[in-house]
């Protein structure tokens, strides 16, 4: 905390210079405290700051505002207002598009706010920048736990205000299931609490990636937390599309008898298919007996591993926490096989023809789909069982080019076969419709919402409400 004052003070005068010839002398005055520090072009703090995890993506905003409190956002808004600039907000800088970081105007940037603490009663409270490594060191041993991804970058604020999912999602609810109130500065400026207005509440969860306003806390009721977790991976290399469409169809008939405590998904690699599959539960039922008999029928290669405290266990799936080339994006819910069986065929060989390039399809379901859950969030996609998303890396900027042609190809069969119900948290430049796709029933609602705290619309990106 010292060293952070430290970095507040020494940072405040050299914002304020770059921002001279935005702000009054009497505005210097008021910004001179330590809530804020903005920062333009030029600065080396400026560049650290705009990027975000994609290095695919490089947007310029006008101005970085680098907030450490809720009265930096409000200070943050009310300056954007004055001078007319519409507004993105980044916390942890993993939109798969680049929405939090804008090419014009301000970018909030709030990932000086990490803070995370508990408030008794098995619940507690976030910063919005607050990441899942973070999270989880701070829960684990407490014995406690949140729904959450399991990407260690990943702040808690994009990952709850889009809905959120994950390892622990069949058993426990979607991240969003779990939160219980925010703090909010809106358009104007105002601080807002959603214990003073539901409707807040319900929209943050799973309507709210920098729609309508700034969320500076978070607080969730947490979950007594497995002790362990074993996974098992059923690999097959060298496939052809046949054998992978067979392989996919068997996982969908055996994934739909798993218990709420094990987690599923099938990735198709490449070539290589790799089937997962988690559990916290002690004992094997019979579905997850069924589960791996049937998948070991059809595998090259089977492992499991031992139960391991559940801490060390999701530091297996935590990933890269540094930035990288790629493009993902979600490519539909679904609610079964029949669903996709006419054209995944086509999907399936796209991928098999292009190294790089990934096709996977995630179990959804459980307790996602609690009738009380649903009436309480933004979230509108419940009554799908399954969640897929296409992704694609690269190393080198000359390697974009033909993969995001290959990308683009596999999203119009998507497209074209009717597919339209879409995961907000994976966004897509490219999805018609986007709103529809990401909000469905509840969009009218979310635009009432937008208009109540942010009619002017200050902030905005491509796909805002």
């Amino acid at each position: 905390m010292e060293r952070k004052k430290f970095i507040q003070l020494s940072l405040s005068a050299s914002a304020l210079w770059l921002l001279r010839p935005f702000i009054s002398a009497a505005d210097n005055l008021k910004l001179a405290e330590v809530n804020v520090a903005y920062y333009r072009k030029g600065a080396p703090e400026y560049e650290l700051l705009r990027k975000g995890f994609n290095k695919r993506i490089n947007n310029y905003p006008l101005v970085v505002a680098q907030c450490f409190n809720t009265n930096g956002v409000a200070e943050a808004v009310k300056l954007a207002r004055k001078n007319n600039w519409p507004v993105t907000i980044k916390s942890g800088g993993h939109c798969m598009e680049g929405f939090s970081i804008g090419k014009d105007g301000m970018t909030i940037d709030l990932s000086s706010m990490n803070e995370v603490k508990s408030l008794g009663d098995q619940k507690m409270a976030t910063g919005p920048a607050c990441k899942l490594s973070e999270l989880y060191a701070f829960l684990l041993p407490k014995g406690l736990i949140i729904p959450g991804g399991s990407c260690a970058g990943v702040a808690v604020s994009g990952l709850a205000l889009g809905g959120g999912y994950g390892l622990m999602s069949r058993k426990y609810g979607l991240t969003c299931d779990s939160l219980e109130g925010v703090t909010m500065v809106d358009g104007q400026g105002k601080v807002i609490d959603s214990n003073e207005d539901p409707e807040l509440l319900w929209a943050c969860k799973g309507g709210n990636n920098g729609n309508f306003g700034v969320v500076t806390q978070l607080r969730f009721r947490t979950h007594k937390a497995p002790a362990t977790m074993k996974s098992y991976k059923f690999r097959s290399f060298n496939v052809n599309t046949d054998r992978a469409k067979n392989i996919l169809q068997t996982w969908f008939n055996l994934s739909k008898t798993l218990p709420n405590d094990c987690f599923s998904a099938f990735v198709q690699n490449h070539k290589t298919t790799y089937i997962l599959l988690t559990q916290t539960a002690a004992v094997n039922n019979a579905g997850v007996q069924q589960f791996i008999a049937g998948m070991k029928k059809l595998a090259d290669k089977s492992t499991s591993s031992q139960k391991q405290p559940l801490q060390e266990a999701l530091k297996n799936y935590y990933g890269r926490t540094y930035p990288m080339f790629f493009k993902n994006a979600s490519a539909g819910l679904y609610k079964d096989y029949n669903q996709i069986s006419s054209f995944v065929g086509d999907v399936l060989d796209l991928v098999l023809q292009t190294p790089g390039m990934i096709y996977q399809v995630n179990t959804l379901g459980g307790m996602i789909q609690q009738q009380s859950f649903e009436n309480g969030s933004a979230f509108p996609h419940r009554g799908f069982s399954y969640f897929s998303e296409l992704q694609t890396y690269w190393e080198h900027p000359k390697q974009a080019s033909r993969l995001t042609t290959q990308f683009e190809m596999i999203q119009r069969v998507v497209k074209n076969a009717g597919v339209f119900e879409q995961y907000r948290n994976y966004p897509d430049i490219n999805f018609d419709n986007p709103m529809t796709s990401y909000y469905g029933k509840n969009l009218k609602r979310l635009q009432a919402v937008k208009e109540a705290f942010d009619p002017d619309h200050i902030f905005r990106h491509p796909q805002s409400i």
